[in-house]
């Protein structure tokens, strides 16, 4: 008999920065693919029908997060900004993204990956210890997902 496991693993890196471009912080944590974003996946080897992976969003909630999740928990208002870049290589695809100054801003502790500039598919989702971006600092987030 043949057996195949097929996991989707994500895992993001952010990187704050002052108004000089210098790190404030720089984490790396792990996600979770959400059920919707494994359905999503699928889909796309379909017929690639289902819209792209194209924006990050950022939030207060400090609930964690599970496969159930459509949304984050508690979204900051305005933080839903545009993939800088979106590139593959072996098994693994990283979307990159960056809130500049004025964007997002507070006492941050979850992200996601969604496919629209409103509502759409939350393809992953992560908490992580509180990143206190203030009105003049920018946060680079590189999520990477690996599929083995």
């Amino acid at each position: 008999m043949i057996k195949d496991n097929l996991n989707t693993l994500g895992e993001l890196r952010l990187v704050l920065r002052n108004e000089k471009g210098e790190v404030k912080k720089d984490i790396t944590v792990p996600n979770i693919i959400t059920t919707a974003g494994k359905t999503h996946i699928a889909s796309r080897m379909e017929d690639a029908s289902a819209t792209a992976m194209s924006h990050m969003e950022l939030g207060t909630g400090t609930t964690t997060p599970a496969a159930g999740d459509t949304t984050l928990e508690t979204i900051v208002s305005g933080s839903r900004t545009s993939l800088t870049s979106w590139t593959a290589s072996t098994n693994t695809v990283t979307a990159a993204c960056t809130f500049g100054a004025s964007v997002g801003t507070g006492a941050l502790t979850e992200a996601g990956v969604l496919n629209a500039s409103s509502g759409g598919t939350l393809l992953a989702h992560t908490t992580f210890s509180v990143i206190n971006k203030a009105a003049a600092d920018s946060l680079t987030v590189s999520w990477t997902i690996t599929i083995s």
